[in-house]
C-alpha cells in the first residue's frame, strides 16, 4: 500500500492483440504487431509511464483475430527499453507454475529484474474448451491461482520447495537462477468475492474494472482491512480508457463516435460470457455485473473512471482515483503512440503538479 506522498503509477494495455482496446469499427490507428509496439514501449518510458501490461488470448473473439504471446512478447519490449517494467499475462492451466517460474527468472535476469506478471484466472469458457483445457467453476479457478501464485513465490526464494496443494505439487524442488531481488511483482485482477480474497492472501497488486472513486474506495478499503488481517499490503490499479482532448465537448464527441461505432454483436457477445462467468461466482456478481452496454464496449469498464475531457479534468479525476486509494491508473487509448505520448506531455506534469500541491498542504497543516 502506498502512502499519500507517493507518486500515482502509470501503466498502459499493450496492444499485442489486435482489435485495439474497444469493440469498435472506429478507426483505431493502433496495431499489434512488434514494430508498432517496440516503437510505443519507448514512448512510454519517455514519457512517464512505469509500467506496460501485455494481454493473453489463446483465441480470436471481439475483434482480436490475432494475438501475439504475452511472456515472448513483453520480453521483446524489455529487450526494446531500459526502465520500464512490463506486466507479463499469464493463464493457469496453459502454464504450469514451473514452466512460469523458469521463463519469468530467465527473463528477470535478461531486463535486469524489470518483468512482472499478471496471473489471470480465466472468464472466458469457450477458449478453455476450445484448447483442450478443463473449466474449473468459479471459487475453483481461483483457489487454482493462489496454488500457482505461492508455488512460483516457492520456487523463487526457497532453495528447496515442496507444496502439496489441490493442483501442483511439489517435492524437494530447487531453481536456479533465482529472479534478484527485488522478486517480480504479482498481479492479479477480478472483482468477486473470492478474487479480492485471494490479492489480500497473495497478491502484491489488484487490478480493478474502471469505476467511480465512490466504488473504488470500497474495494480499497476491503482489500486492506483484510490483507492487514493477513498481515499484508495490497497496491491498487485501476483501469481507464483515457480520452484527452482540448475540449471536453471533442472528447465527449469521440467516446459518442467510438460507441455509436460499436460492434453490437461483438459487445454482446463478451457481454453475454462475462456476465455467465460472473454469475457462476456465488455471489452472483463479477467485474462485469452492473456495466452497460457502453461500458463493455470498451473492455474493463474503462469508460467508467471517466478520463475523458481536457488534460486538466482528467489530471483532477486521477487525484480523485488516487485519493480513492489507487497506486497506479491502467490506460487504454484509441490511437496508442500518439496519445500515450500526448498524455505524458500533457497531462502527467499536471498530476505531478497537483500532487506536490497537496503534498506541501499536509506539510503545512502538521
Amino acid at each position: 500500500m502506498s502512502t499519500p506522498s507517493d507518486p500515482i503509477k502509470f501503466a498502459y494495455w499493450v496492444p499485442n492483440v489486435s482489435g485495439g482496446l474497444v469493440i469498435s469499427n472506429i478507426e483505431q490507428r493502433t496495431s499489434w504487431d512488434i514494430e508498432y509496439n517496440r516503437k510505443l514501449a519507448q514512448i512510454a518510458e519517455a514519457s512517464g509511464f512505469e509500467y506496460a501490461l501485455t494481454q493473453i488470448r489463446f483465441t480470436a473473439g471481439y475483434g482480436a483475430d490475432n494475438q501475439h504471446e504475452s511472456v515472448a512478447f513483453s520480453h521483446a519490449l524489455l529487450a526494446a527499453t531500459t526502465s520500464l517494467k512490463v506486466i507479463a499475462a499469464i493463464l493457469p492451466g496453459p502454464w504450469t507454475p514451473v514452466l512460469a517460474a523458469k521463463q519469468i527468472a530467465t527473463i528477470n535476469h535478461l531486463s535486469s529484474g524489470r518483468i512482472a506478471v499478471n496471473i489471470v484466472s480465466g472468464w472466458f469458457r469457450g477458449e478453455f474448451q476450445a484448447i483442450g483445457e478443463p473449466w474449473l467453476d468459479h471459487d475453483e479457478r481461483y483457489r487454482r491461482s493462489e496454488e500457482f501464485i505461492r508455488s512460483l513465490r516457492g520456487i523463487w526464494t526457497e532453495g528447496s520447495l515442496t507444496f502439496a496443494g489441490d493442483f501442483y505439487r511439489f517435492r524437494d524442488y530447487s531453481m536456479k537462477p533465482k529472479p534478484i531481488d527485488p522478486q517480480p511483482e504479482i498481479f492479479q485482477g477480478g472483482s468477486s468475492r473470492a478474487a479480492r480474497d485471494m490479492a489480500a492472501r497473495v497478491a502484491d497488486w489488484y487490478f480493478t474494472n474502471g469505476n467511480t472513486p465512490e466504488e473504488i474506495r470500497k474495494q480499497v478499503d476491503d482489500i486492506h482491512a483484510k490483507a492487514s488481517a493477513n498481515n499484508r499490503s495490497v497496491k491498487i490499479g485501476v483501469n481507464a480508457f483515457a480520452i484527452a482532448r482540448e475540449t471536453e465537448d471533442e472528447a465527449k464527441a469521440v467516446l459518442d463516435e467510438i460507441i455509436a461505432k460499436a460492434n453490437p454483436e461483438a459487445v454482446q457477445g463478451f457481454a453475454d460470457q462475462v456476465k455467465n462467468a460472473g454469475k457462476a461466482s456465488p455471489e452472483g456478481e463479477g467485474n462485469w455485473a452492473k456495466s452497460s452496454f457502453a461500458d463493455l464496449v470498451q473492455y474493463n469498464d474503462g469508460f467508467r473512471s471517466n478520463l475523458i475531457g481536457t488534460p486538466e479534468q482528467i489530471a483532477e479525476r486521477i487525484i480523485a482515483l488516487k485519493n480513492a486509494g489507487a497506486d497506479l491508473i491502467l490506460l487504454g487509448f484509441l490511437h496508442f503512440q500518439e496519445e500515450v505520448e500526448s498524455f505524458g506531455k500533457h497531462v502527467i506534469p499536471l498530476v505531478r503538479r497537483l500532487e506536490a500541491e497537496r503534498q506541501s498542504e499536509l506539510i503545512a497543516a502538521e
